[in-house]
């Protein structure tokens, strides 16, 4: 309820603050990816790129750092560990990219949270608690033409999965098989090699890292009997 809600809230700010005839949005979009599926929180497609949200409706204190895998929620002096919404919407992004043959770099990612919480340590301006409509209208640079965001946006609903408890089912099935995959980054979908820590407390233990290091810093320790 706390995630629908939050998506409900950015639903409602774009359609206050932004003009419906520049932008337009698809909320909730499920596409197939190379192995599976991604889910979108909201798209939203204009002349000046296409923006694409995850929403995080979370209360306490978050503390995260941009390459980390997790970043943490202090809450009434507990301590909670959540995906880095930062490489879950890396992933959005690409997957959207391929899904619709367009270069990476017309689309931006947004990380917005709603709800009672402070950011406590230093992240890029795309993730915020507030001046997420003005950060979409700080894009002033013409990317696509009407006709292209008219087509974009076909595209997109066209080629979306239905809105419906088996398309629902099938990408936590998806999201199941993704992260147990010691093949298969579920950041990139880059191929996953098995390494070995060489500095640091944990040197010469082994760990699944993504072919595509530095760009993308997945990782996963190697599970042992």
């Amino acid at each position: 309820m706390k995630g629908w809600f939050g998506e409900v809230q950015g639903t409602l700010a774009k359609k206050i603050f932004l003009d419906a005839n520049v932008y337009i949005d698809v909320n909730n979009v499920t596409i197939p990816t190379q192995n599976g599926t991604t889910q979108i929180d909201h798209i939203i497609v204009s002349r000046y790129g296409i923006f694409v949200v995850e929403t995080k409706n979370m209360s306490g204190w978050i503390f995260g750092d941009e390459n980390n895998p997790q970043w943490t929620q202090s809450l009434f002096g507990q301590k909670f560990k959540f995906q880095n919404p930062l490489h879950q919407n890396y992933r959005h992004t690409k997957s959207l990219s391929d899904f619709l043959g367009i270069e990476h770099d017309k689309l931006f990612s947004i990380v917005m949270f709603w709800g009672e919480c402070e950011l406590k340590t230093a992240l890029p301006p795309n993730v915020m608690t507030s001046g997420y409509i003005s950060y979409i209208k700080s894009k002033t640079v013409i990317i696509f033409s009407d006709a292209d965001v008219q087509a974009i946006v076909s595209a997109i609903k066209t080629g979306m999965l239905p809105k419906s408890r088996a398309t629902h089912r099938q990408h936590i099935d998806s999201l199941n098989q993704r992260f147990n995959s010691k093949t298969a980054c579920p950041k990139c979908s880059s191929p996953l090699v098995l390494r070995t820590a060489k500095i640091g407390v944990n040197a010469g233990s082994q760990f699944y890292g993504c072919t595509k290091y530095p760009a993308c810093r997945y990782v996963a320790q190697r599970e042992t009997s």
